[in-house]
């Protein structure tokens, strides 16, 4: 009898398959450790041998790291991280220059800083790392790599006591001290990796439940759901609640079938006129983007800046920043729906630029307004570093959902979910009548 050609079937080791999961967690979520240093000494090896893979292209020629090289992995107890691998501090010429402006754009996503020195050799530049690590507030660790050739100088002694800073002596080419530097990530990572922010389970008791309305557009890739609906989900089901999930069309219908009120609906903010609609005053609702700003941002701070979009007038300036790189669509949230309505809301046209990916314009006080993404792709440092170069320029910031739901007139609502933000809220508007 033919049975026709046998597949084969691959079988993947426990660490592959672990490995594989690790992979689907998202890069936003993950802590970010940024790897510093000048040409030469040795970050991408130390990359090398902190991922047990070769991630970073060796070579014994300065220079040879262009642009930053991000591998996620996972670092147990932490869970998922990124290492990120940066072009040397110290490069030269117009390239060189270049390769840095792409390292200094590294520290805007950084939560955790590794330096990298050579043993026995330390100067202005590592100084000066050390300096802007600092003053942005974050955790560093000073490596000696090449301990098998030498040993720390008095200075770069000196520094780690002064900074009080953990100093490792490490040679990426015996491979000692790696297990030290290991120990010392885990040992300074920020509370916040140790203890994840909710989404929306601190809103949802356990045995409770929240419906989610997700709508079924172009921007939603073919068989699955965008990033901050699926990580919702979880969320709940980590919280030891239900979601239970619709679309727009079908929420009033979800709604009557359910025996009991749900804790919350949630919904994408561009949907907002219809579900506020087809949701009962006394059920909180708010959508994913709301929940986003509060997760990866500071809600209050955003919650004032959507107020802003009331001083705003035709012709003025607003930077539009999306943290995705995807090219628009018909349509597009950020390239076109928000425009056309804040265009309408203000009763004539502003002039919007654009930003995508990890950059972002030096001059922001040239703006009237920021309207950030919900930044699902992005991490909770680079988000805060923009607040708080918005807050320095005197710019006022705010996110996709907060704009819309200010210029569809649903704001307040939105926001009854979270106390503090509804309050302030409440007092601006106060200020204002």
């Amino acid at each position: 009898m033919n049975i026709g050609p046998v597949r084969k079937r691959s079988f993947r080791s426990g660490s592959e398959i672990r490995g594989s999961k690790m992979q689907k967690t998202p890069k936003g979520l993950r802590l970010h450790i940024g790897i510093f240093g000048k040409r030469n000494v040795g970050k991408s090896s130390i990359v090398n041998c902190l991922t047990g893979q070769s991630v970073s292209i060796v070579s014994e020629f300065a220079g040879t790291t262009t642009d930053p090289v991000e591998k996620p992995m996972e670092l147990l107890p932490l869970g998922p991280v990124v290492f990120i691998d940066t072009a040397g501090i110290d490069d030269v010429g117009a390239l060189g220059e270049q390769r840095i402006d792409k390292t200094k754009q590294v520290f805007q996503r950084t939560d955790l800083a590794i330096i990298v020195m050579e043993a026995g050799v330390v100067d202005d530049f590592e100084i000066e790392l050390v300096a802007k690590f600092k003053e942005l507030d974050i955790p560093i660790i000073l490596v000696c790599n090449k301990s098998d050739m030498g040993s720390p100088s008095e200075k770069q002694t000196e520094i780690a006591e002064t900074e009080e800073l953990p100093l490792c002596l490490v040679s990426a080419v015996t491979k000692d001290g790696i297990d030290d530097l290991r120990y010392q990530i885990i040992k300074v990572v920020p509370a916040e990796f140790m203890q994840p922010a909710a989404i929306v389970s601190d809103l949802v008791g356990p045995g409770e439940f929240a419906v989610l309305v997700v709508p079924i557009d172009k921007e939603a890739p073919k068989g699955r759901l965008i990033l901050p609906q699926v990580q919702t989900i979880r969320d709940l089901l980590d919280g030891d609640a239900t979601a239970i999930v619709t679309k727009e069309r079908e929420l009033r219908h979800t709604l009557e079938m359910l025996k009991e009120k749900p804790a919350i609906v949630v919904t994408d903010s561009q949907a907002f006129l219809k579900v506020g609609a087809d949701t009962p005053d006394d059920i909180l609702m708010t959508s994913f983007s709301i929940l986003f700003a509060r997760l990866k941002g500071d809600l209050n701070d955003m919650v004032a800046g959507a107020m802003a979009i009331e001083d705003l007038k035709p012709g003025d300036k607003v930077l539009i920043a999306e943290s995705c790189t995807h090219h628009p669509i018909t349509d597009d949230i950020g390239t076109v729906k928000i425009p056309r309505w804040l265009n309408q809301y203000v009763g004539g046209k502003i002039d919007f630029e654009f930003w995508r990916g990890h950059d972002f314009p030096d001059n922001v006080d040239e703006y009237k307004l920021i309207i950030h993404c919900g930044a699902c792709v992005t991490n909770r440092r680079e988000v805060l570093w923009r607040i708080g170069c918005a807050k320095k320029a005197g710019v006022p910031i705010t996110n996709y959902g907060l704009a819309i739901a200010y210029t569809l007139g649903i704001f307040e609502r939105a926001l009854k979910p979270f106390a503090s933000a509804h309050q302030l809220y409440r007092e601006l508007k106060g200020a204002e009548g």
